[in-house]
Formats: C-alpha cells, structure tokens, sequence
C-alpha cells in the first residue's frame, strides 16, 4: 500500500479525532459554544480559533499543537527517509496528483500548493523532482492506456 496514503489516513483520524468544532456563522457559533456548555458571549476567552472556521477550547489547545507539530515531523522525516524520491515522495505525490485531478487538467499547482512547494523547490532538490516526474509519468501511462 501507498505509505503516504496511509500516514495520511492515520493524521485524519488522529485530526478528527480531536476536540475541534466548526461554525461559519453566528447561529452556528452559538451552538458550538452551548455544546461546550459555555456562554458563546461571556466564555470567548475559554476558545481560540485555529482558522478556516475551526475552534477549540483553550484547555486543548496544547493537545491540538502537539498533534499537528508531531504530524509534520511525521511527514518531513518520511520525506527525507527518501534518499532517491522513487519511494515515499513518489507515492506522495501520485496521491496528490490523483487527488487534484491532474490526469484531467495536466495542471499540478494545486498539487504543489497542497503540498506546500513551488516548482522552484522541486528544481533545487533532485529527489521532489524524481518522484514529481515519475508520478506525472505513470498519470500519463495510465490515461494513454484507458
């Protein structure tokens, strides 16, 4: 199995896992905060928001921090394990392509974007260009073999 594919699935669960809500507006907001049983005028400093809607109460904030460092560690150490790109790399970005419809656009900025790199980053690291390049191969195999 894809290793990427399945330290991702793991970093969902754990994410999901988590005392997070979500409110994108003010009812929303309120539920949330009677959910928590506290008082969505009189408790805000009980809360933080960590962004796209997402909140936590600041008694778990810690938790939240923890689990997304120890995520990214996870994944950078998995990504510098590949010495030649043709592994975890690989596998990493034949996910992200899949995922981004890449064998329909030919497009993969949102790939990188998801991933956090420029074409620049790839071209300063032959690694992220070997595995880019054989993902982008096999895409291109695979939708001239359909």
């Amino acid at each position: 199995m894809n290793k990427y594919k399945e330290l991702k699935k793991r970093h969902e669960q754990e994410f999901s896992a988590l005392p997070l809500k979500f409110a994108f507006g003010p009812k929303q907001f309120d539920e949330m905060m009677k959910e928590w049983q506290l008082d969505p005028e009189q408790d805000l400093d009980k809360i933080c928001t960590v962004g796209y809607g997402g909140y936590i109460q600041i008694k778990d904030a810690d938790n939240f921090i923890q689990t997304q460092r120890r995520h990214n560690k996870e994944l950078k150490d998995a990504i510098a394990e590949d010495k030649t790109g043709g592994g975890f790399i690989y596998e990493m970005f034949y996910y992200e392509l899949c995922n981004h419809e890449y064998g329909y656009t030919r497009n993969a900025e949102s790939t990188l974007d998801a991933l956090g790199y420029t074409y620049n980053d790839l071209l300063k690291d032959e690694r992220l260009m070997c595995g880019f390049e054989k993902a982008i191969n096999k895409i291109i195999r695979e939708d001239n073999e359909q």
